[in-house]
């Protein structure tokens, strides 16, 4: 058999493209749904007013919804590479994403109770889910600015 048999275990798959494209259009998403519920708890911690912890709870929750499909591509990417290596600022970045996803899914748990027995979890949770993903999205950053210096020099 030849080496251009798509079967051929000599041969790697490329990347999707489709993949790549769903990734970084709804990767940001849940990050900005979580950075609102952060803003939402702080205001409720100083207001005391029940709006706000509501909508933080949903804001939470919708983060989580569109925090699925991201987690799944990126899954694929870190464990799975195929024509790509997967580094360990990678691996470190899909960890600290996932451990934020987790926090987040406490936190939409701790929203869930009555008023303000939320405080201070809610508020600790939420400041812990944001600082979780922006490390990942760092590493990525810089995961990615190391690969621009490769391609420059």
């Amino acid at each position: 058999m030849s080496d251009n048999f798509r079967g051929s275990p000599g041969r790697h798959k490329p990347p999707s493209v489709t993949a790549a494209v769903l990734f970084d259009l709804l990767n940001p998403i849940p990050f900005g749904f979580f950075v609102g519920a952060l803003i939402f708890d702080a205001v409720y911690v100083s207001s005391a007013d029940v709006m706000w912890f509501k909508a933080a709870a949903w804001l939470i929750s919708i983060g989580l919804v569109f925090a699925v499909i991201p987690r799944f591509i990126n899954l694929a990417w870190v464990w799975f590479p195929g024509s790509r290596r997967s580094t360990v600022r990678d691996k470190g970045a899909f960890f600290m994403v996932l451990a934020g996803v987790a926090a987040a899914i406490v936190n939409a748990f701790v929203h869930s109770r009555d008023a303000y027995g939320i405080m201070p979890e809610g508020l600790l949770l939420s400041i812990l889910t944001v600082a979780l993903m922006a490390a990942g999205s760092v590493l990525v950053a810089l995961q990615n600015s190391t690969n621009d210096l490769r391609v420059q020099a």
